[in-house]
């Protein structure tokens, strides 16, 4: 009975030795109390305690968490009644100030996140409201840190999740929206038919003045063909004076080199006025000379036929 005893008693201590033994994992910590005063904070490790006296306060999470609030009511600074609800992303910085800070840290979260809402949103009207999330956002997370700071809990971020307006508010803003796209329409329309007038003009206008161009280069064309004919014609009439002129000279000089007298330069010259008889002129006057060759060719010519 004695040995039995013996190996009982070294069960236990073997049993209370390694319920003294603790292992704190990744991101906890443990906050023991020494005869139920504070007495540490154990980080991540192996850690060892006494029996009896020492004992894990508290295990406290040290990741970031997110809480999602319900939905707060809240009122306007132009006293619309409406529902917000939060996200809030804290971390517990101080395992102490969060186990004795205060009682139920969330609750005293959620709590403060209300009125700290209330208060921001009383001070702006239902179009900022619904426009300033960033602003509001910013707002409350500084609020929020500066206020559980005593706590050891750090806010990170703070989320407007939902704005919900009244029923009233709501059809009032969709009748607003569909008046605002129905204005919004006809202004593209009428801006449509604006530019579809103005491209109607400028192609008329773009027509007009290619027609223009284009009867402009006709007519100078005309022009140049009418030049250059007048002035082929010219150069025609021009060699032609030039052929006869050259043709005369030729015999002239034939006459010269025969040694004509100047009985036959007569000759010549009253066929030259024979010639120039055979225009429109009515009236030759011939020199005298030509006119006394002329009635001595006539009687030449009257000898010849009675011979």
């Amino acid at each position: 009975m004695g040995f039995i005893g013996f190996i009982v008693i070294i069960v236990i201590a073997l049993v209370i030795c390694v319920s003294c033994i603790n292992i704190v994992p990744q991101a906890q910590a443990f906050v023991i109390e020494r005869l139920g005063g504070y007495n540490g904070t154990w980080s991540v490790g192996l850690h060892f305690k006494l029996p009896f006296i020492d004992r894990v306060a508290k295990r406290v999470p040290l990741k970031e968490q997110v809480v999602d609030f319900p939905p707060q009511s809240v009122i306007t600074k132009d006293n619309v009644t409406m529902q917000i609800d939060t996200v809030i992303y804290f971390q517990i910085t101080d395992a102490k100030l969060y186990a004795y800070g205060v009682e139920n840290p969330l609750m005293a979260i959620e709590n403060l996140t209300a009125t700290t809402l209330r208060n921001i949103i009383g001070d702006l009207e239902l179009d900022q409201t619904l426009t300033s999330r960033e602003t509001i956002n910013g707002s409350m997370r500084d609020l929020l840190d500066v206020a559980t700071d005593p706590w050891g809990i750090k806010v990170k971020r703070v989320e407007v999740k939902n704005i919900i307006p009244p029923a009233a508010i709501r059809d009032a803003m969709e009748r607003q929206m569909k008046a605002e796209r129905e204005r919004r329409e006809s202004i593209l329309k009428a801006e449509g038919e604006k530019k579809s007038t103005i491209l109607v003009a400028e192609g008329k206008k773009a027509s007009a003045i290619l027609d223009a161009e284009a009867e402009k280069e006709a007519a100078i064309l005309r022009a140049e063909a009418k030049k250059e004919a007048t002035i082929r014609e010219a150069e025609g009439q021009a060699q032609a004076i030039l052929a006869v002129q050259k043709a005369n000279a030729e015999g002239i000089r034939y006459i010269k080199e025969a040694g004509a007298d100047s009985t036959v330069v007569q000759l010549k010259s009253l066929e030259a006025f024979a010639k120039a008889a055979d225009g429109k002129a009515t009236k030759i006057i011939i020199p005298s000379e030509i006119q006394g060759l002329a009635g001595t060719l006539k009687a030449v010519t009257e000898v010849v036929k009675d011979n």
